[in-house]
């Protein structure tokens, strides 16, 4: 039975002054207070809906992160450890990768678009994920997605015509564009930046028009995936004037903690997901990609060899607990992520109710450059988590059966993406 707050305050609520009027946001107040997961479930409905996509490099060590148990009652593992205070928040898939796929590392740039008959040595690929959500929300925040980290190959994200975006490697310019505002000459300055920028796309237009007019036809299609990629441009350019005037958002995040030097790895990949938080935070973007890199040594105890020489084993029991206090570290930054969205409330609820967040990576075991059963691990997002679902230990699901399930949890219809021969329906 519903326990309806008496002071619920009408969503429909404005102020005024004179003939001044302004119409509030959604408050924890016009939420009707109801009893337990049920008050977070409907306040979680009336958030937006948001994806975060983290790939990591060369795959994980399976024996310390996957349980021998199914469901939720399973015993914990090494790596899922700092995962505990969230169980039933995620799930963790075994048995998942991209059929067809090469043992190789070149699959990296097709780990989120999942295109059939993958060619590592010439890439033909398409739409990534991340861009199918970007496009459902576009215009709704200042930053239609965020593409993050420096890639060691090729972007992870792809438009329809299979043109890589390219990420941002600069933690400080990218909280100056979100969050730091200019000078009025400044805002000036990008006024014209933006007009300038509409003009060279008119005037590309025109001489490709004619030009294609003198083409044949494999070299029309060349000239058409620069057409889709000057499209893409001017609506990046749309998007960017019509946010130039509005006031950007407080973050609690610091410049001065984005300026502040790191001296290794780990606190590389905090501050990254810091800042991925802060944009969450203000609603400053709903779609995130951050790609993390190979990690080195330096300046953390314990750690002799590279991360690329520790996955590359070979079963020597030195380098795989080498490979693994990498990856301890790792999934514990993972879950301090989780924490920070967890920790974050919008009107009644978290974050991390809001934000559904997949963690995986295109090597399932790098030693023996595995493409099948690749490390899955999905959080949040309102899904109904099953704690360990498995369909085996090689390909025993098409990874994309699940990213049609993530694109319909977005809001979006879907029934087919990449590989895909059906739905994930286990979340």
């Amino acid at each position: 039975m519903e326990i309806l707050n008496r002071h619920t305050l009408d969503r429909r609520t404005v102020l005024r002054a004179g003939a001044a009027t302004l119409f509030l946001p959604l408050l924890d107040a016009m939420i009707p207070s109801v009893c337990g997961q049920q008050s977070r479930d409907r306040a979680a409905s009336h958030q937006p809906r948001r994806m975060v996509l983290i790939h990591r490099p060369l795959g994980t060590y399976h024996p310390h992160l996957v349980p021998t148990a199914t469901g939720l009652k399973y015993e914990t593992t090494r790596f899922l450890t700092p995962f505990e205070p969230y169980r039933g928040k995620f799930t963790l898939f075994s048995g998942m990768g991209h059929p067809g796929y090469p043992n190789d590392h070149g699959t990296e740039p097709a780990i989120f678009t999942g295109v059939p008959g993958l060619n590592v040595r010439d890439v033909h690929n398409s739409i990534s994920l991340d861009q199918i959500a970007a496009r459902h929300v576009a215009g709704q925040t200042r930053m239609p997605y965020l593409l993050l980290g420096a890639t060691w190959s090729q972007s992870l994200s792809w438009t329809e015509k299979g043109v890589p975006i390219p990420h941002q490697g600069d933690p400080a310019s990218l909280y100056r564009r979100m969050f730091v505002e200019g000078t009025p000459e400044e805002v000036r300055r990008e006024m014209r930046r933006l007009r300038q920028g509409k003009s060279i796309l008119d005037n590309l237009r025109g001489e490709l028009k004619t030009l294609q007019s003198r083409l044949g036809p494999g070299d029309r299609e060349r000239i058409e995936v620069l057409t889709s990629s000057i499209r893409d441009a001017e609506q990046l350019l749309a998007q960017e004037e019509a946010w130039s005037t509005k006031p950007k958002p407080v973050p609690t995040m610091t410049d001065a903690e984005v300026r502040a030097n790191t001296s290794s790895w780990i606190a590389d990949q905090d501050k990254w997901l810091a800042l991925m938080h802060a944009a969450l935070q203000t609603d400053s973007t709903r779609v995130i990609v951050l790609s993390c890199r190979e990690h080195d040594k330096n300046n953390v105890p314990g750690l002799e060899l590279q991360h690329h020489d520790a996955s590359h084993h070979g079963k020597d029991p030195n380098k795989v607990e080498q490979l693994c206090q990498y990856e301890d570290r790792e999934f514990a930054t993972y879950a301090r992520f989780a924490e920070k969205l967890a920790g974050t409330t919008e009107n009644g609820a978290s974050l991390l109710d809001t934000t559904q967040v997949l963690f995986t990576s295109n090597l399932g075991d790098a030693s023996a450059h595995s493409s099948s059963n690749l490390p899955v691990l999905l959080a949040g997002g309102g899904f109904k988590h099953q704690g360990h679902v498995t369909y085996g230990t090689g390909v025993g699901k098409p990874l994309c059966n699940l990213y049609v399930r993530m694109l319909q949890q977005f809001g979006i219809e879907a029934d087919h993406f990449g590989s895909s021969d059906g739905v994930v329906g286990e979340v």
